[in-house]
C-alpha cells in the first residue's frame, strides 16, 4: 500500500473516531425548552401516575428519607415537587435523565433504582412528563428552572 493511501485511510479512520466520540459526549439535541401546555400536562399527569408515582409519589412527594441512602448505597426516589431538586436540572438534563437514566447523566457507577425509560416512554410523553411536574412547581422555581434551561447550565443536586 502506498503512503498516500495510509494517509488517506489514517485520516478517515481518525475522522470516524472523532465523530463517533464527540456525539457520544453531545448532551441530547431535544428538548431545549418544555412548554406546560395545558392538554400536554394532562397527558403528562397520566403517565406519571403510571410509570413515576410508584416511586416518586402520587403527590410528587418522593420517598421518605431521600437524600439518605440505603444500606445498598442507593438513594430513595426524590421529590419531583418544589421541595426536592428536580427544577435546579435544565429541561435537556431532566429529559436525558428519563430517557437514558441517572448513570447517563451521573455517570455508570451512580446506584439508582431509576431505569431508563426509553424502551416505554416515546420522546413526546417523557416531554409530557417534564411539562406535568414543571406544572406543579410554584413560580420562583419555575423562573429558576427557566433560567437554568435557558443558560444551557445545570445546577448541582442538593
Amino acid at each position: 500500500m502506498t503512503k498516500k493511501k495510509v494517509a488517506i485511510i489514517s485520516v478517515i479512520t481518525v475522522g470516524v473516531a472523532l465523530t463517533a466520540s464527540y456525539r457520544v459526549w453531545l448532551p441530547l439535541e431535544r428538548p431545549t425548552s418544555i412548554q406546560t401546555d395545558p392538554v400536554v400536562v394532562a397527558e403528562g399527569k397520566d403517565i406519571y401516575s403510571v410509570q413515576c408515582a410508584g416511586c416518586h409519589g402520587t403527590a410528587l412527594q418522593g420517598q421518605p428519607n431521600w437524600r439518605q441512602r440505603k444500606p445498598d448505597g442507593k438513594l430513595p426516589a426524590p421529590p419531583q415537587d418544589a421541595s426536592g431538586h428536580t427544577w435546579h436540572h435544565s429541561d435537556g438534563d431532566l429529559f436525558r435523565i428519563v430517557k437514558e437514566g441517572v448513570q447517563a447523566f451521573a455517570g455508570q457507577d451512580y446506584k439508582t433504582d431509576m431505569p431508563a425509560f426509553s424502551e416505554e416512554l416515546k420522546d413526546d410523553q417523557i416531554e409530557a412528563v417534564i411539562a406535568y411536574i414543571k406544572s406543579t412547581w410554584p413560580v420562583k422555581q419555575r423562573k429558576f428552572q427557566e433560567q437554568v434551561t435557558a443558560s444551557g447550565q445545570n445546577q448541582p443536586n442538593d
